[in-house]
């Protein structure tokens, strides 16, 4: 099946993804085998929704080529190219981007879709993503670009910034289709009726936070986006924390047990000095001859 056969999903298949993405992420943390983690998360979704059926279709597909991505390419009514392209990156030999992050990206995004979605926020999110984990723009770029979500007009103009965003800062695509640009081209030309000749795509608030923006990272523009207009946040890698792996009661026999083995060993050598343990201050009495 092409991928024009993707639609839109109901509400509650997106709840019911969110959960599904989620659970499988934790559960992976407990080394679990994923045909045993698809078929305890089946039992729990609900049966009025076609994820139950979706996923005994991934369980099988596990088996026979043991990816997940491989069953969702054959789901293109069901998944979208974007959550399958995500999965397919992940489970890449080759890839350095990790399976926990594109679960964690896959939770989010379908979390969004059940709430209140607008089609520049899916975007934004989307190319996020990309630039993020760095996953590659040419096919992940074609991959938005044939979301269910984004209709004729939109579809054309991502298939066309696909290959202008190593010649054209993203911050300018933005603003250039944003309600924010045709009202300061009406002011400078003195053109109140003036309408371009293109279809807008982004609010005002957004050409603004684009505008000012422009020639500087992108990430400062999507942290902008979420603090203002409360765009989606994209999942990032937890930062390991200082905290010993080690129980402390642990650490404390290991330390004992390393002091002894010292011990041994400068005795093994004939050089055991008993100074070291001596109160500070105190001296041993002499020793007659």
């Amino acid at each position: 099946m092409s991928s024009s056969s993707a639609i839109v999903l109901d509400r509650e298949e997106y709840v019911e993804q969110a959960y599904f993405f989620k659970s499988y992420s934790e559960r992976l943390t407990n080394n679990l085998p994923a045909q045993e983690i698809l078929a305890s998360i089946s039992e729990e979704l609900l049966t009025t929704t076609n994820l139950p059926k979706a996923i005994e279709f991934l369980t099988g597909e596990i088996l026979l080529k043991g990816k997940i991505s491989d069953g969702m390419k054959r789901l293109p009514h069901y998944f979208t190219p974007f959550q399958t392209y995500v999965m397919d990156r992940a489970e890449d030999d080759i890839s350095r981007f990790d399976i926990s992050i594109a679960l964690h990206i896959l939770h989010k995004l379908a979390e969004y879709m059940s709430e209140s979605p607008t089609r520049p926020g899916l975007f934004i999110y989307q190319f996020e993503c990309l630039a993020r984990n760095r996953m590659g723009y040419d096919a992940g770029m074609l991959a938005i670009s044939q979301d269910p979500s984004f209709d004729e007009d939109w579809k054309l103009w991502l298939s066309r910034i696909r290959f202008q965003l190593g010649e054209h800062d993203f911050s300018d695509l933005i603003y250039f289709r944003s309600e924010h640009y045709v009202d300061e081209r009406r002011h400078r030309s003195r053109e109140p009726d003036f309408k371009p000749s293109y279809t807008i795509f982004f609010s005002k608030q957004e050409g603004r936070i684009a505008k000012a923006n422009q020639g500087k990272d992108p990430l400062y523009m999507f942290s902008a986006l979420q603090r203002q207009l409360n765009y989606p946040k994209v999942p990032r890698l937890q930062t390991k924390t200082t905290e010993s792996p080690i129980h402390p009661a642990l650490e404390q026999r290991l330390l004992r047990l390393e002091q002894r083995m010292q011990l041994l060993e400068s005795e093994a050598k004939d050089d055991f000095d008993l100074s070291q343990f001596y109160v500070q201050g105190n001296t041993p009495p002499p020793t007659e001859d």
